[in-house]
C-alpha cells in the first residue's frame, strides 16, 4: 500500500514491493497471482475497519447519530491509514472486470450502511437531513478526499483529522452558541 501511495499503481512493480518487504518476488506470487490482486487486497484491508464500524453500529446502543459518529471516525482513520490511497484510487487503476465489480460492491455496502444509519437517525430524530442518499454521498466524498491530501507525519495526526471530520460532518456549518 505504501509503495502504491508513493509511486502510483502503474509506476510500482512487484520487484519494488518485494524489495520494500524484504522478500523475493516468488514469495509475493505465492500469496497473490498479480499486482492487480495485490492492489485489491490493499483496498479490502483498508475497507475492513469501516465495515467493522458499520457492524458495531448495528449492535451499539444510543441514537443513530451516536453510532454514525463512530463510523465517521473509523472511516476517517481508515482513509488516513497507509491503505488510504488504495481505497480511494483502486477503482480507477484499470482493474479487471471481476475485481472492479468487487470494488464497486464493497463501496456500495459502505454506502448502504451509511444511508441506513442516516435514515435511522431521521427516524429517531437524532439526524436532520432531508435526503440520506445525498448526505451519504457528501460524507463519503469528504472522507474519501482525505486519501488525496493526508500524509502521516506532517502537521496533523490521523486521529486529529478524524476528530475534525467528525465535528464538521456532525455539526456542519452551524454557528456555535456559547453555553450560559
Amino acid at each position: 500500500a505504501r509503495a502504491f501511495d508513493e509511486r502510483g499503481y502503474h509506476n510500482t512493480s512487484l520487484d519494488d514491493i518485494a524489495a520494500a518487504l524484504g522478500v523475493s518476488k516468488p514469495t509475493i506470487y505465492y500469496y497473490v497471482p498479480n499486482k492487480e490482486q495485490l492492489l485489491f487486497e490493499c483496498f479490502r484491508a483498508g475497507l475492513e475497519p469501516i465495515r467493522a464500524a458499520l457492524r458495531r453500529a448495528e449492535q451499539s446502543p444510543g441514537t443513530s447519530r451516536d453510532r454514525l459518529r463512530e463510523v465517521i471516525r473509523d472511516y476517517a482513520l481508515a482513509i488516513a491509514s497507509e491503505y488510504g490511497w488504495c481505497m480511494v484510487r483502486a477503482e480507477h487503476q484499470d482493474l479487471g472486470v471481476e475485481l472492479s465489480a468487487q470494488v464497486r460492491a464493497l463501496k456500495a455496502e459502505i454506502d448502504r450502511g451509511i444511508r441506513q444509519l442516516l435514515q435511522a437517525g431521521i427516524d429517531d430524530g437524532s439526524v436532520a437531513v432531508a435526503d440520506p442518499k445525498l448526505a451519504a454521498f457528501a460524507m463519503a466524498g469528504a472522507l474519501n478526499w482525505i486519501g488525496h491530501w493526508f500524509r502521516a507525519g506532517r502537521t496533523l495526526s490521523a486521529e486529529q483529522v478524524a476528530e475534525a471530520f467528525v465535528q464538521f460532518l456532525e455539526q456542519g456549518l452551524a454557528p456555535r452558541v456559547p453555553l450560559p
